[in-house]
């Protein structure tokens, strides 16, 4: 299943919204559904109820990696800005603190 990941994970970027990331899960899941159609495997077969499973966690699985980079973007920038003030406040400059996001 981690190529299966791996493949879903390529498909989004952390540059996409939610929105859009959703799109490509939907468009994942429908791909799934077809294959159990083609396999004549109803929606209720244990076999596709775990397919269905193994989906849903691989989408929370790259969510997660979506979110702890953004994270981690997150903390890096506050500590480049951070680092920037402590520079210009050694320096004798007027430090002005960053816009707040909240």
């Amino acid at each position: 299943m981690s190529d299966f990941t791996d493949l879903v994970a390529r498909a989004v970027s952390p540059a996409m919204s939610r929105e859009e990331r959703e799109a490509v899960y939907q468009v994942v899941k429908q791909a799934m559904r077809r294959l159990q159609e083609r396999e004549n495997l109803p929606p209720e077969d244990p076999r596709a109820l775990l397919q269905a499973h193994l989906v849903e966690e691989t989408i929370r699985d790259v969510e997660a990696l979506v979110t702890r980079y953004l994270a981690r973007q997150t903390i890096l920038a506050a500590e480049r800005a951070n680092a920037a003030a402590n520079a210009a406040a050694a320096n004798g400059e007027a430090v002005t603190p960053p816009p707040s996001d909240a």
